[in-house]
């Protein structure tokens, strides 16, 4: 079994609610396979999903730094940039997602987490905006077809608009 195959079958054989068994079999291939950028990437997810933010941070830094291409590379940067926004640091996701989506621009997960982020960081109109640009972007129904220039004239509006102060974070 080749290592891709080897991390697939853990992937999917997580259980989301103990996370515990899966970081021990990703950490043991860590230990073996340390500069691998993939298993860096997910010994950092399953860090996240098991809620040991600041672990995962370290693991998808890592992988970055290692070379992520293509699609592994996408969605970490959607769950570095998400993991960055639950620990309270906005700018920094934000920089990771404008780096992400002017790499991936055909990606509406990267716009959808970029705008909750907008959002925690208290800039809710802005936030709204980019969700409205994204529906006018990747959504192609009749309906939406037919108000395209109005979705995007009140996406306009709205991002000309003063943001009022958030009242909690979002996760």
């Amino acid at each position: 079994m080749t290592l891709d195959e080897e991390l697939d079958a853990i992937f999917t054989a997580r259980d989301r609610s103990n996370m515990a068994p899966t970081l021990d079999v990703l950490l043991a291939l860590h230990a073996s396979n340390p500069e691998n950028a993939r298993v860096l990437y997910e010994v950092g997810g399953a860090y996240d999903t098991a809620g040991q933010e600041k672990s995962a941070l370290e693991f998808y830094e890592s992988a970055l730094a290692a070379g992520l291409e293509g699609d592994l590379l996408r969605r970490c940067y959607v769950q570095y940039g998400s993991t960055l926004r639950n620990v309270g640091e906005y700018e920094k996701s934000l920089e990771v997602f404008a780096t992400a989506r002017n790499t991936f621009p055909q990606s509406p997960a990267l716009g959808f987490f970029e705008a909750i982020t907008l959002h925690a960081a208290g800039h809710q109109n802005q936030s709204i905006a980019s969700l409205l640009d994204i529906v006018v972007s990747f959504i192609h129904t009749p309906d939406i077809e037919r108000y395209k220039p109005a979705i995007s004239g009140n996406a306009g509006y709205i991002r000309s608009l003063k943001s009022t102060p958030a009242k909690g974070n979002v996760r």
